[in-house]
């Protein structure tokens, strides 16, 4: 992620790292899809592989997007590197 510590694209984080979404930029069809799958805002996800598809980590579960659609999630850190204990349970 960025030295500054301030929101950017998914497709930006190093992996290992835990981000809150903040703001979902793609089409409201797909918005609609990611918040139905979980990836809202305010929902803490960890990015655990970075290559030509990123895998991402909610929760328990585990999911691949592409690399264009991991440029419209935006996102920002969060402070301590560690999941909250509240993502057990999918935000609604």
């Amino acid at each position: 992620m960025r030295d500054n510590a301030q929101a950017c694209p998914l497709s930006e984080v190093q992996e290992g790292t835990v981000v809150r979404i903040k703001q979902l930029r793609a089409c409201p069809e797909m918005c609609q899809r990611l918040r139905e799958m979980g990836l809202c805002e305010d929902q803490q996800i960890r990015l655990l592989l970075k290559e030509s598809n990123l895998i991402c980590q909610l929760c328990n579960t585990r999911f691949g997007l592409s690399q264009e659609l991991a440029d419209s999630i935006i996102v920002e850190p969060v402070s301590n590197g560690k999941m909250d204990d509240l993502n057990s349970s999918v935000k609604s």
